[in-house]
């Protein structure tokens, strides 16, 4: 039998029975404060647990059912029961019609992207309840919605009128409606938290993304502080393992209750970090209030459980119109732990209104750089796609690559849909990095062309410095992936000598009007091959630097360079010398016939090159050695 976890959330406007729906349903009271009691309404979120099975045996839903408040001042705790869900059960009261709350309701719903659902018409025993009537006002309401199809059911709490039939329905739209993933990127967000004597710190939520086991170890988000789950719990029975779509109670170790709030996220490690900064698309409804969302407005966003201050910053324009939707950034007064592709809700600072909703892109934004082409780019291609292979290119082409461990780490998107977007050709793997192959062809040809243009300018040196062209990689590619830029480079055309790169065609020319001073050059170092003239006497440096680095001369020290048949002579004789047995300088000296202005030099070079090595005044040759 295959059995799967769903959360269902209700939703209406205040006194249209949805926690006596709950009740008649599943038999458990969802009010559970005394102030709910009293009242007779819903404050905050209540629980209950339907186990439902399919007509044919073959499959078993068991339900985590979430009863939410639907008076106005309770919207807030409203949003936070909705947060995680996979289907809604949507309360109408059959007497009462289509009310504020209802329309509020169903759109954060649509701002939640909650696709599944039906609708219940509750009171339908009531004398003055008009069904057909509301039935088809409710149909109106709903059109154009991804709620637009779902089954409209007449219910009595009272008389249990129409309850087979609604988890007829109930079951016939779980079946259709996909299984929680699990992404290994497990998240609980803390609705309740509470202190039990002997267990110690427990917090309830929906767990989504992945699994979480006993004894495992998590952190507590924002401020990654680190816990480790002692227990957990789902639907009153321990558990070792929670899957992702159960309603769970996770007992922590290593976290006070001071230490824990609601809207607090339970996740692992690695798993990214809070940002006082997110790049979002911002959605408005046609049908919200017609309050302006002003740019530089102070709201209040409502992500998972939790709901955090924040100032709205529109990329384009001074407002955001019902029916528009923006590109636009949240500052937080403190960080929020968020993922690519998760959603959200936006109310008013005073918490009154509900003004519009939609999707994570950038958890990790910088306020400067909002407005720049490639951010603006970036965004601009995930707000239209839900494919983790638009996302990655995306992200892929504003950085130039990443490591291939941190790609969409901080995303809903999981290691299969990570593992199908690198088959893409537009993605390439190097090593322990993933680049954008357009970005990385654009590198090289830059690269390419300024060994080219630097060959062209100066055809009597080597090549350009590395430092260079590092320094230029690095303003299109991270720092990291330069070096098998550079290597690739070498493998197609180009070769890496000392601290310069060349194109392996190229060929050391001096200019013509330097031509007449190489060969004075080259007569005043072959004049007296081992007596050479001062480096400042020898004249124009570039002629100089061309001929050493053309390999005619040899730079012995910054004021010795001497012409390298006469170098290559006086190292043989060394060595012929040292042959024999350890020699001081002095004698060394008298086997060249040289002076000191030389042989010191030389020998120091000697011994940087690894030929001979000093032991106190007297040199021998290394292997020797």
């Amino acid at each position: 039998m295959i059995e799967r976890n769903y959360i269902l959330a209700t939703a209406g406007h205040i006194d249209h029975g949805k926690s006596s729906l709950v009740r008649a349903l599943t038999g458990t009271d969802p009010d559970r404060l005394p102030e709910e009691k009293k009242r007779g309404i819903t404050i905050d979120l209540g629980f209950a647990h339907l186990d439902l099975k399919s007509p044919d045996g073959g499959a078993r839903y068991s339900l985590g059912i979430v009863d939410v408040p639907g008076h106005e001042d309770f919207v807030k705790n409203m949003v936070a029961g909705v947060g995680s869900v996979d289907c809604v059960l949507l309360v109408v009261a059959a007497d009462d019609g289509w009310m504020p709350q209802t329309e509020e309701h169903a759109q954060i719903l649509n701002y939640l992207g909650v696709k599944h659902g039906v609708v219940a018409l509750t009171k339908a025993d009531l004398p003055e309840a008009d069904v057909e009537l509301v039935a088809e006002d409710v149909r109106e309401r709903l059109a154009g919605t991804p709620l637009e199809g779902a089954a409209i059911v007449p219910v009595s709490s009272v008389t249990g009128a129409g309850m087979e039939e609604l988890k007829a329905e109930l079951t016939a739209v779980l079946s259709k409606t996909p299984a929680p993933r699990d992404d290994g990127k497990p998240r609980l967000s803390a609705d309740r938290v509470f202190t039990l004597k002997g267990i110690g710190t427990v917090v309830t939520g929906t767990l989504s993304g992945g699994v979480l086991e006993k004894g495992q170890h998590v952190v507590l988000q924002p401020g990654a502080r680190a816990a480790r789950v002692r227990s957990l719990q789902a639907h009153n029975h321990g558990i070792d393992l929670a899957t992702p779509g159960a309603r769970t109670a996770v007992s922590l170790t290593d976290a006070s209750r001071e230490e824990v709030s609601r809207g607090d996220i339970i996740t692992l490690p690695k798993l990214g970090e809070a940002a006082d900064t997110v790049d979002v698309q911002l959605v408005r409804s046609a049908d919200s209030p017609r309050r302006a969302m002003k740019n530089n407005a102070l709201v209040r966003v409502h992500h998972g459980s939790g709901n955090e201050p924040a100032r709205l910053v529109l990329m384009d324009g001074k407002t955001v119109a019902p029916g528009e939707d923006v590109l636009a950034q949240f500052r937080f007064e403190r960080p929020v732990y968020m993922l690519a592709g998760d959603r959200f809700v936006v109310r008013d600072w005073s918490e009154t209104v509900t003004l519009a909703g939609g999707l994570v892109i950038d958890p990790q934004a910088r306020r400067r750089g909002f407005r720049r082409p490639a951010q603006r780019e970036l965004l601009g291609e995930c707000a239209g796609s839900t494919r983790p292979s638009v996302w990655m290119a995306a992200f892929l082409k504003r950085d130039g690559a990443v490591k291939r461990a941190s790609l969409l780490r901080q995303s809903r998107f999981g290691k299969q849909d990570v593992a199908v977007a690198l088959e893409s050709e537009d993605v390439l793997a190097i090593g322990e990095w993933v680049a954008d192959a357009g970005r990385w062809r654009e590198a090289r040809v830059i690269l390419e062309a300024l060994i080219d243009t630097e060959h062209k300018a100066h055809p009597e040196r080597p090549g350009l410095a590395l430092d260079v062209l590092r320094a230029r990689a690095q303003e299109l590619i991270p720092e990291g992936v330069v070096a098998a830029l550079l290597e690739e480079l070498c493998e197609n055309g180009f070769r890496r000598e000392g601290t310069v790169m060349a194109r392996a065609t190229h060929v050391l020319e001096l200019p013509a009007g330097m031509r007449a001073g190489a060969d004075t050059v080259r007569a005043a170092l072959r004049a007296k091959p081992l007596e050479p003239p001062a480096r400042k006497e020898l004249g124009d440096a570039k002629v100089l630097r061309f001929l050493i680095d053309a390999g005619e001369a040899v730079e012995v020290s910054p004021e010795l360079v001497m012409d390298i048949g006469a170098f290559d002579n006086a190292v043989g004789r060394v060595r012929r010398r040292l042959q024999q047995g350890g020699a001081k300088a002095s004698e060394l000296r008298e086997t060249l016939g040289t002076s000191r202005r030389v042989i010191i030099p030389l020998l120091e070079k000697l011994d940087r090159d690894r030929v001979t090595v000093r032991q106190g005044d007297v040199r021998v040759l290394r292997e020797s050695a």
